[in-house]
């Protein structure tokens, strides 16, 4: 989720998070960091949870699988977030949107790990409805009226995925429900009140 998201923001909106100055080979290294840091490495961790029986199954259908892989994630956003912000100053000073919006990222995946340690959150649901509180919240703020087309794709696609979920009996609809909310008010409220 992180990856589209931020494949919308480089290319279709750099303007909005003060990466218009770059050229596209630096707008995709930064993409390909964020792909990496948040999507291929915490996969490849999940994986190796599996094969070393930690986790039962890839699915994660059951609570006390989803706990030590969405904790692992936390952490591996929270290193992502620090490095964006805090390791790379020139583009903390030109575009400190980047690591507003990896931070709010990191909170909902953090906020689904606690969830999960009592009730089964959609984490799918949180993802989809965080791109899209992220995108509303920077148009909001930058009047970026570019967002606008891919934010009715996210919201078509929220709704796809819930329905999909709710489909394959993978959540009920007060988790999937609780998923949209959180995932919606967080970075919404992050981009809107950091931003």
């Amino acid at each position: 989720m992180p990856t589209i998201l931020f494949s919308i923001l480089l290319f279709g909106a750099p303007g909005a998070i003060g990466v218009s100055a770059f050229g596209t080979p630096f707008k995709l290294s930064l993409l390909m960091l964020v792909c990496i840091s948040t999507f291929f490495v915490p996969a490849f961790l999940i994986y190796l949870l599996y094969r070393t029986g930690h986790v039962r199954s890839l699915h994660m259908n059951e609570l006390q699988d989803r706990r030590l892989p969405y904790f692992m994630t936390a952490l591996l956003y929270t290193t992502t977030t620090l490095l964006f912000t805090f390791r790379l100053p020139e583009l903390s000073d030109m575009a400190p949107e980047i690591g507003i919006v990896l931070g709010s990222i990191t909170v909902s995946v953090t906020l689904v790990g606690l969830i999960s340690l009592f009730w089964k959150i959609s984490a799918h649901s949180v993802g989809i409805s965080g791109i899209a509180g992220a995108l509303l919240g920077i148009a909001i703020k930058t009047g970026e009226v570019s967002l606008l087309y891919p934010l009715v794709a996210i919201i078509v696609l929220a709704g796809l995925l819930a329905t999909a979920r709710l489909n394959l009996n993978a959540h009920t609809p007060p988790q999937i429900a609780a998923g949209m909310a959180l995932g919606l008010a967080v970075s919404l409220a992050t981009v809107l009140l950091m931003v």
